[in-house]
């Protein structure tokens, strides 16, 4: 009979590893947008923007947002959790690994297949990290706090933050395209059904 601190133990660690492969996804499918060069998510148009005034790696300037956003917590009485802290770091040097590794992609084809695979995976990372249960990111934290503080549904709070992301973002040199649009029309049903899959009871034994 399996000692109930080792079933613990174990779904802890079974939550860490969903965390942490979920976050190190979702740097890694950003990385994939920003190598298409067809349009990024409306965070890392402001992330690739700034990049390109700083001089900085995309990556280091997602860590740095994150970490400002974060700081936004505060006034909104937000509480992080390990999840949040983590994917400060994680998504930002995943992004940066991964862009590293990715070759210069030549032809449309090409370009809108990683397109493609980015926001699906994109889909996917969403899934896993929030079922891993350990809290929002800090993007996320921002939307809901400012929902609790202004009485604003969450979807008018997201919108808003997010056309202002972009539009600083596009001022400053970042990339908005047809995946930016496509990114916004399909990440809510992706994330939606990649939740389903990730919190489905497991199969009787």
């Amino acid at each position: 009979m399996r000692h109930p601190t080792s079933g613990t133990k174990s779904r802890i660690g079974r939550r860490l590893l969903r965390l942490y492969a979920g976050l190190a996804l979702y740097g890694a499918s950003s990385a994939l947008l920003v190598a298409s060069g067809l349009g990024l998510e409306p965070w890392n148009v402001l992330h690739q923007g700034l990049a390109e005034l700083t001089g900085l790696s995309i990556g280091v300037v997602s860590i740095t947002v994150a970490a400002v956003v974060l700081v936004l917590w505060i006034p909104l009485r937000q509480r992080p959790g390990l999840g949040t802290v983590s994917n400060v770091f994680v998504v930002g040097l995943a992004m940066d690994g991964t862009l590293a590794l990715l070759p210069h992609l030549h032809g449309l084809v090409v370009r809108g297949a990683v397109l493609g695979a980015g926001i699906v995976l994109n889909g996917v990372a969403t899934g896993l990290y929030i079922t891993a249960r350990f809290g929002p990111g800090p993007r996320d934290g921002l939307m809901t706090g400012l929902h609790q503080r202004t009485g604003r549904s969450i979807r008018l709070m997201r919108t808003s933050v997010e056309v202002v992301v972009v539009v600083a973002g596009f001022a400053l040199g970042g990339t908005v395209g047809v995946g930016t649009l496509l990114y916004a029309l399909s990440i809510g049903q992706l994330a939606q059904f990649f939740l389903r899959v990730f919190t489905r009871p497991p199969p009787p034994r």
